[in-house]
């Protein structure tokens, strides 16, 4: 009886750990698409501030200021260089419908720095393509 009992709790505990597995995975999910539409948000906001332009003269003074009023607020992650991706990140991908949920941040900042917006596409549907195969 002892060998069936073990062999139950065993079985119980595998669900359970999966159960949590699972749930966990999907918080990380929800976090990283969450992160990436805010970045995508902030991205637009300080490009709009600049009158839409790619290369606005007060930029680097305006993410500078801001840096420092978040970063005071909301710790660490929003440097100015953070700030200048997240600006990059919104040039690069303009459509916000366009964003895949697949992506990381990491991905989306790696793929601001394909110059080629044809590349950068194909580079991002085969990275999307790939993450959702696992």
């Amino acid at each position: 009886m002892q060998n069936t009992s073990t062999e139950l709790s065993d079985n119980t505990y595998s669900q359970i750990k999966q159960v949590l597995l699972q749930a966990r995975a999907a918080v990380l999910t929800t976090v990283n698409t969450a992160m990436v539409q805010a970045y995508w948000h902030i991205g637009k906001l300080i490009v709009d501030a600049q009158g839409g332009e790619e290369r606005a003269t007060y930029g680097d003074d305006l993410i500078k200021r801001i840096s420092q009023r978040l970063t005071q607020e909301f710790g660490k992650g929003f440097t100015a260089s953070n700030l200048r991706y997240m600006r990059m990140f919104y040039l690069s991908f303009p459509i916000y419908h366009s964003l895949s949920d697949k992506l990381s941040w990491t991905h989306y900042r790696m793929l601001t720095k394909v110059s080629n917006r044809k590349a950068r596409e194909y580079y991002a549907e085969e990275a999307a393509a790939r993450n959702s195969n696992r």
